[in-house]
């Protein structure tokens, strides 16, 4: 609980590995997960939630190797109101410095009759229930009430009150499907405040989903209503619509303290490299003309505009590109620079490569620009994504491509390195990238279908690096894959190469059986 001279003081619980990963074709394996917890963890956020233990094999070791790597932040597991949930989060959660165990029960009329099937009366035990055993094993224990925005006021004060009772530190109240407006949400944060006898022994907190686009706005109300804790993710990654994205709250509050007197401990400085990297794990590119972190959140293209940031820039820039971590520099590495300037800039970035990998990262940086007239951060982030792929069980060797008016049909040659064994294949195709991508069918049978290709360029320029995202879906199951490189087909070929060695991760084996079984 805060203190009064932490009375503004707003804590920022990051769910980017749990509820961000829970978006289609989010999943991240175990380093991609343990890269972004550092990040967090750099940027100063509070509450790192690692995942849901109790949901796999895969999820419990996150959360275990994430606890065991974080130093200052709290790390947290989800867990159902049930015994066994709770002894899995507790088991996952045992290297933690700081740990804290989050249960959940929903609590809406809707979600009590078809989803649980439960009486009111019975969710109000399990409430009392869950939170008691979970305090066996920390003093930190979160309690939410699933769709708690919907839930009817008389019994979500009574589920808080006594949940509180039961030893929650925390109550979040959950706007799980994104119905609520901000004078609605504020009202009922209000309300638990006025209501609840015991809610002084605890901090109110809150998760907004944001499929009427409404999370950041009402987690801002929530916090003038007296929340003083929000649950967010990096580019406001989540199901279906996403979740509240940390660095617009962030920067609300930073920016309009004029108006929302609180603050967080968060260095926005990091703000942009936690988006990229989060950004580049999960292939999902951040929108050009998405605040604070989109490409075009301090570009400026009319010319009344352009005159405007030339005489002073607070004319149309409420915040500075510093503030969130943009440099004025954008030319960053030559030819010329060696391996030790690669390496510092690799670092200023957020990447640490082991010996090897860096190797190959340095190689591809010199080959890339002997043929780019300009490297920037972007197309340096790019690059190396593919060379932190060191264990991938498929691996792109080379490609020949044949296309054109003079070669029809288009063809491919592909060789692949599959479980330390290369094979090579020459195929046909509709065009060149469906030459390609059946080439790798050949070389490795899979029954995944291919959902979305998409391709970007990394920079400007009719040099730019090309970065393509491929979305898979197998038996359910979806990953995206990105690749980048100067060449469009060699981009499309590491994309999906990526993708193939997310579901093999997905499904724990290492055999092209893994995707067909």
């Amino acid at each position: 609980m805060t203190n009064k001279h932490d009375a503004n003081r707003v804590t920022i619980f990051d769910t980017t590995l749990r509820d961000g990963e829970q978006s289609p074709g989010a999943s991240m394996n175990l380093d991609e997960k343990l890269r972004i917890s550092e990040i967090l963890e750099n940027l100063g956020v509070d509450v790192i939630e690692a995942g849901f233990p109790i949901a796999s094999d895969g999820d419990f070791e996150a959360v275990h190797e994430v606890a065991s790597l974080i130093k200052t932040a709290k790390v947290c597991a989800l867990a159902r109101a049930t015994h066994v949930d709770i002894e899995r989060a507790a088991e996952a959660l045992k290297p933690a410095r700081k740990k804290r165990i989050h249960t959940f029960i929903s609590t809406s009329p809707l979600h009590m009759k078809y989803k649980l099937q439960m009486e009111a009366s019975d969710v109000h035990e399990a409430v009392i229930d869950s939170v008691k055993f979970a305090r066996n094993f920390t003093d930190d224990v979160e309690w939410s009430p699933e769709d708690g925005s919907r839930t009817e006021h008389d019994f979500l004060c009574q589920c808080v009150e006594s949940a509180i009772k039961s030893g929650a530190s925390t109550i979040n109240i959950p706007d799980t499907v994104g119905y609520a407006i901000p004078e609605e949400f504020a009202s009922l944060i209000e309300q638990l405040r006025n209501r609840v006898p015991n809610i002084d022994k605890a901090i109110i907190s809150v998760h907004c989903h944001n499929d009427l686009g409404l999370a950041v706005a009402n987690s801002l109300s929530a916090i003038t209503a007296g929340a003083r804790q929000v649950e967010c993710t990096i580019n406001g990654l989540g199901e279906r619509a996403g979740n509240a994205a940390l660095e617009e709250i962030v920067m609300a509050l930073k920016t309009r303290s004029d108006t929302m007197p609180y603050y967080t401990k968060i260095n926005t400085k990091e703000i942009i490299k936690a988006s990229r990297l989060v950004s580049a794990v999960t292939g999902f590119a951040v929108q050009p003309n998405k605040a604070v972190v989109g490409a075009n959140a301090f570009a400026h293209e009319a010319g009344i505009h352009q005159d405007g940031v030339l005489k002073n820039a607070e004319t149309y820039e409420i915040m500075t590109p510093e503030s969130v971590g943009l440099t004025t520099s954008t030319l960053v590495l030559g030819k010329h620079s060696g391996r030790h300037a690669f390496r510092n800039k690799l670092k200023d970035l957020g990447y640490e490569l082991g010996d090897n990998s860096l190797q190959e990262a340095f190689k591809r940086f010199k080959t890339l620009a002997d043929l780019k007239k300009e490297v920037f951060d972007e197309d340096i982030i790019a690059l190396v994504d593919d060379e932190v792929r060191a264990n991938d069980t498929i691996k792109l060797m080379s490609l020949e491509i044949k296309c054109g008016t003079e070669h029809r049909p288009p063809s491919a040659s592909l060789t692949l390195e599959i479980n330390g064994e290369e094979k090579s294949v020459n195929g046909t195709g509709d065009g060149p990238v469906d030459a390609a991508f059946k080439c790798i069918q050949e070389l490795f049978p899979h029954d995944a279908r291919l959902q979305l290709y998409q391709v970007h360029a990394v920079t400007e320029g009719t040099d730019a690096q090309a970065e393509v995202t491929v979305r898979l879906e197998e038996k359910g199951r979806m990953v995206n894959g990105a690749g980048a490189d100067t060449d469009t087909m060699v981009a499309s070929v590491r994309a999906y190469v990526n993708a193939l060695n997310k579901l093999l991760l997905k499904r724990g084996k290492k055999t092209p059986e893994a995707l067909s079984a």
